[in-house]
């Protein structure tokens, strides 16, 4: 592949392993100071309804001042949230409103990481930038491998660094360290995508404004296949967040997972998630265009949240996961892929921005509902959950002949 996209690789890499290493962790953390199920969800609530807000907003003023220093104020937030939540693990336990006092902390710097994180889209919006047409089906699937790698390693690092003597702060520390590496991969390597020739003039936007997700989408103006692909990933992404903020605990409960155990398994799900993204999903896209893969993917995702309730073996459960990974590294990659191709390319970071949103909007409002029932009739939510990833199948097969359109040509 081209030199161009290394910065893009490196920065997704430093990402996803910022935000991975933390998984195997939380669960942990929220349990030793005695809280209930649902405060879990709540801190993953916290980063994502920030984010929410703060990805659009990012994404835009990405489109007016350029990717490069957008992108460096998102990782010095992401870096000092970190710091915050090291300090949060060495204050005394002292109740606060019914919780321990460093879960208040916790939330803080979730809550910090979540309104700076719109690194994503606008690093989506960069990837836009030095794609062709012709190349975005395929460098978003890379990216995605380039995410699983990330998924690989982070979790690794976060349950080893947690059963080390330093405990959670160890696993806290490593992620300082790769923020710290993201922030110099960010300032040295990373050259600037948007010239100032085509960029937005200014003009004031609100922050809070942007939790106004359909306004936003009115007032860009998407093209119409754009707008069915934003309704089918709201759907998708609702049982994505159903499906992160219960799938550490149904590992516990069913497993008996500690850190390190649950980190080695993440570990395992990495793999997969890089392979099927960086290898399998572009020969499914060649063999079969975008719309047609992303529906493939519907009905692999549909068919594996269903199957991995089916069996407490781990070898069969590792089995049935890794026929839903794939459905969701088939689904990944397409969607950024059809929303890239046919997005304004002057309103790349916005659209982007929006599409974050999506995810940010599912994971904001949903975790916190996801963890309680959960809670009240563990696994079978993903019975109900399964429901969402069949409505998007049903409307991408209702609006298939729109989804082929400029699909990239089969090699």
């Amino acid at each position: 592949m081209s030199k161009k996209f290394i910065p893009a690789y490196l920065l997704t890499f430093v990402n996803v392993l910022g935000f991975s290493i933390l998984m195997p962790v939380l669960p942990f953390v929220v349990e030793s100071y005695g809280a209930p199920e649902w405060v879990y969800g709540l801190l993953l609530t916290f980063y994502s309804a920030f984010q929410f807000i703060g990805a659009p907003y990012l994404g835009a003023l990405s489109d007016e001042r350029g990717r490069k220093p957008i992108l460096l104020i998102s990782q010095a937030g992401t870096l000092l949230s970190w710091l915050i939540f090291i300090i949060a693990l060495a204050l005394p336990e002292t109740p606060f409103l019914g919780l321990a006092l460093p879960l208040w902390i916790i939330g803080i710097s979730r809550i910090l990481d979540g309104i700076t994180g719109g690194n994503t889209s606008v690093a989506n919006a960069y990837v836009s930038d030095i794609t062709t047409k012709q190349e975005k089906a395929y460098i978003f699937g890379y990216l995605g491998g380039i995410a699983g790698l990330g998924m690989i390693i982070g979790p690794g690092i976060g349950g080893f660094a947690a059963s080390s003597s330093l405990g959670y702060t160890g696993t806290l520390i490593a992620a300082t360290v790769i923020s710290i590496i993201t922030l110099i991969v960010i300032f040295a390597w990373l050259k600037e995508s948007l010239p100032s020739e085509k960029r937005n003039a200014n003009k004031h936007r609100s922050m809070i404004g942007n939790i106004l997700v359909w306004k936003r989408i009115k007032e860009v103006q998407p093209a119409p296949i754009v707008k069915l692909i934003f309704t089918m990933k709201l759907l998708f992404s609702i049982m994505m967040a159903f499906y992160i903020a219960t799938i550490a605990l149904f590992l516990i409960d069913l497993f008996k997972f500690n850190e390190k155990e649950l980190g080695t398994f993440m570990l395992v799900v990495g793999i997969f998630l890089s392979f099927n993204q960086a290898f399998v999903s572009r020969r499914f896209i060649r063999k079969f265009g975008v719309g047609k893969t992303l529906i493939i993917g519907l009905c692999l995702a549909l068919c594996g949240l269903i199957c991995i309730t089916l069996t407490n073996n781990l070898w069969f459960y590792i089995a049935f996961y890794y026929v839903m990974n794939l459905g969701l590294s088939l689904c990944f990659p397409t969607f950024n892929s059809l929303i890239s191709t046919h997005a304004n390319p002057q309103k790349q970071g916005e659209i982007m921005g929006i599409s974050e949103s999506i995810n940010s909007f599912a994971m904001a409002a949903f975790p916190v509902i996801a963890a309680a029932l959960y809670g009240l009739f563990g696994f079978y939510i993903y019975y109900a959950v399964a429901v969402l990833p069949l409505a998007a199948l049903i409307i991408a097969l209702k609006y298939r002949s729109t989804l082929l359109v400029d699909s990239p040509e089969k090699s």
